[in-house]
């Protein structure tokens, strides 16, 4: 559920399709993410799911997946 989310996010931040979005993509090497792409999927994340991710813990995610972890440990 949230790789679901959290895709159509990353889609409409990057302009891109959801199918191309993969738990492996990585936000700068694959989708070509600079600094505030990164900040506005952080914000849609925090917004979407209504937690709040540490700037240490945000700095940390490489790839879609890494944001999923993220979330899910926000949540508990």
């Amino acid at each position: 559920m949230e790789f679901e989310k959290l895709q159509g996010i990353i889609a409409e931040v990057m302009n891109v399709d959801e199918d191309e979005i993969t738990m492996d993509t990585t936000f700068v090497d694959d989708l070509g993410a600079d600094s505030l792409d990164i900040f506005q999927i952080i914000m849609g994340i925090e917004e979407e799911f209504d937690i709040e991710i540490p700037t240490e813990a945000a700095e940390q995610i490489v790839t879609v997946g890494d944001a999923v972890e993220q979330i899910k440990n926000a949540r508990n």
